[in-house]
């Protein structure tokens, strides 16, 4: 595999906004300059290995879905479209390219919208004991993967480094207030139907998700990355059946790897292997295809 990785950015001349798991933001004034860059972390856990294409397919992803979206809700992405970036930055072309953003710079709501149509992941193991997801009963019987009676909305709290902790709609009102946390809500299940609904139609069923939103002019205006196999499960559409995991084209196939290994979960991470590298390039690159319709090597 010829692409180039890039683990990490560098540049002195520009103010670093955060460094993420994933992201590198820089501060541009009133606007932000956001890079993917390859890194990859599981369990909160960043590894010492990147995915080649990673970054490029999640800001890929992002711009799709934000012009998807847009008649829902406002969002920050200005362009990807290194041309019309500040002269500033264009010395950065080979860094920038196919993984970077301008966006309007935001006051970030302490919030993930956390969007549920099927029963996996933590969801599954709370209903296996409590019969409940992030507190919300449930009807007995269900299965594995199962798609749920309801799309739930389950927030979390937002947290830099360590593990999101569940929170349900009155704690959001304490946060954000009544009026936006209910705006948080409706729109983000809004987003989640019209979506999974192209998906589906593209091969891909989207488990779960969730958003980002921030404040602008006042308003509250969608933010970060958008329905990427990041920040979403997706799950082949011709593969599916309830009572089981299910194949993916996202990162649960590197936790599945991880999690067969003798790992702690806590830093310094393992290794992956480079087949493991060169699976999971594809399954990214598949979810890319399957729901832009393009190669994103072309």
């Amino acid at each position: 595999m010829n692409e180039e990785i890039l683990l990490t950015t560098d540049f002195k001349d520009l103010k670093l906004y955060k460094r993420g798991k994933v992201r590198d933001v820089y501060d541009l004034g009133d606007k932000l300059l956001i890079i993917s860059t390859d890194r990859i972390s599981c369990f909160d856990v960043v590894l010492p290995c990147g995915i080649p294409y990673k970054g490029k397919v999640l800001t890929g992803l992002s711009c799709f879905w934000f012009v998807f979206i847009k008649d829902i809700i406002p969002h920050h992405f200005i362009t990807a479209d290194i041309n019309n970036y500040p002269e500033a930055l264009k010395k950065y072309k080979r860094e920038l390219l196919g993984r970077s953003m301008l966006v309007l710079k935001t006051k970030p709501l302490a919030v993930e919208c956390v969007v549920r149509g099927y029963l996996s992941g933590s969801g599954w193991k709370e209903y296996r004991e409590r019969q409940s997801v992030c507190g919300i009963k449930l009807p007995a019987g269900l299965l594995e993967s199962d798609k749920l009676p309801e799309i739930l909305f389950t927030p979390s709290s937002k947290a830099d480094t360590g593990h999101d902790l569940n929170i349900n709609q009155e704690y959001v009102e304490k946060l954000v207030g009544r009026e936006i946390a209910n705006k948080l809500k409706k729109i983000s299940v809004e987003i989640y139907k019209k979506a999974s609904g192209y998906a589906f139609s593209r091969g891909i069923i989207i488990a779960d998700t969730k958003f980002e939103f921030g404040i602008y002019n006042n308003k509250v205006i969608l933010i970060d990355e958008v329905l990427t196999p990041d920040s979403s499960r997706f799950w082949p559409k011709d593969q599916y059946a309830p009572g089981r995991p299910q194949a993916s084209f996202d990162k649960q196939f590197v936790r599945d790897y991880l999690e067969t290994l003798d790992w702690d979960k806590t830093p310094p991470a393992p290794k992956l292997t480079g087949d493991i590298i060169e699976k999971t390039t594809q399954k990214y690159l598949e979810a890319y295809k399957r729901l832009t319709a393009t190669e994103l090597r072309e």
